[in-house]
């Protein structure tokens, strides 16, 4: 099981916009190679970061409207909140050490 919870167009604006700390979320698809590919690296970071940042993905096929208004063009895409304002994002498969560099942008 994923270290990293899910998220829907639902919850998203309390999980995520009106979070306490600093969010990293991951649009990804079940079809998606190199999000899959990512999924070690995001578990990794969501047990290295806890009580840090919370670590969320949010699946764009069954929740399209998120990643919509936030210009989701390609996947996987982690996208950076802070205080509910986007810090930063990176789009496609990264080593873990392109996403601590991400996350030191906050934390």
């Amino acid at each position: 099981m994923s270290k990293a919870q899910a998220v829907t167009d639902g919850d998203f604006t309390k999980a995520v916009l009106e979070s306490g700390v600093p969010v990293l979320i991951d649009f990804w698809a079940t079809w998606c190679g190199p999000c899959q590919m990512m999924g070690p690296v995001i578990d990794a970071i969501a047990g290295e970061y806890e009580g840090k940042v919370t670590v969320l993905k949010i699946n764009v096929d069954e929740n399209p409207v998120t990643p919509a208004k936030y210009g989701v063009r390609g996947i996987p895409t982690l996208i950076l909140f802070n205080k509910g304002e986007v810090v930063d994002r990176i789009v496609g498969a990264q080593p873990k050490g392109s996403v601590d560099v991400l996350l030191k942008k906050v934390v």
